[in-house]
């Protein structure tokens, strides 16, 4: 969906962030390219949870930044089938709720159905005084055989949560819990 993008991956091992680097963009950490959307995993944020910021120049582009650190989190996408499939619509009037439930979703599909996800693909627009998402959840049933599957994410905190513009772009902040 967004040809060029970059990583900014802490707080795993070298070896994790070259392999998460290259699960996601398919270069070796260190290569910048041009950003439309990013997401970077942070350090001393909380002891037994993940936390990530991502990046975009569009709302749309930050959901979908946010949407790939979930995924990778669970899961390297690389290695997970497209075999089941849910489309998943939500409106909210409040941008910064609509992230945090779209994204609770996508935990809550892994657990009820026991899938990880290959891809999101999403929109995010306005209609009238509301915000809606349309994304389809593509992935596969969990197999520990095929799958480098990676962190068992319980939920998404409200703990240190934000959803901001900052300038031209904008930034939101998660913290995951696993």
């Amino acid at each position: 969906m967004f040809p060029s993008r970059h990583v900014f991956v802490t707080g795993w091992t070298v070896a994790s962030q070259r392999q998460i680097a290259q699960d996601v963009l398919g270069i070796t950490i260190g290569v910048k390219v041009s950003m439309p959307s990013s997401f970077r995993f942070l350090d001393n944020v909380a002891l037994a949870d993940l936390a990530f910021e991502a990046e975009g120049d569009s709302i749309e582009e930050v959901f979908y930044a946010a949407t790939q650190a979930v995924i990778e989190t669970i899961a390297s996408s690389r290695t997970i089938d497209t075999s089941w499939e849910r489309a998943i619509e939500r409106s909210d009037r409040d941008l910064s709720e609509l992230l945090f439930d779209w994204l609770s979703d996508i935990v809550y599909w892994k657990d009820a159905a026991g899938v990880v996800f290959h891809e999101a693909p999403l929109t995010v627009t306005k209609a009238g005084d509301d915000w809606v998402l349309r994304a389809r959840l593509i992935g596969a049933p969990v197999d520990r055989q095929t799958q480098e599957l990676r962190n068992d994410v319980k939920g998404i905190t409200k703990h240190l949560y934000e959803l901001k513009q900052d300038g031209a772009s904008w930034k939101a902040r998660v913290v995951l819990d696993v």
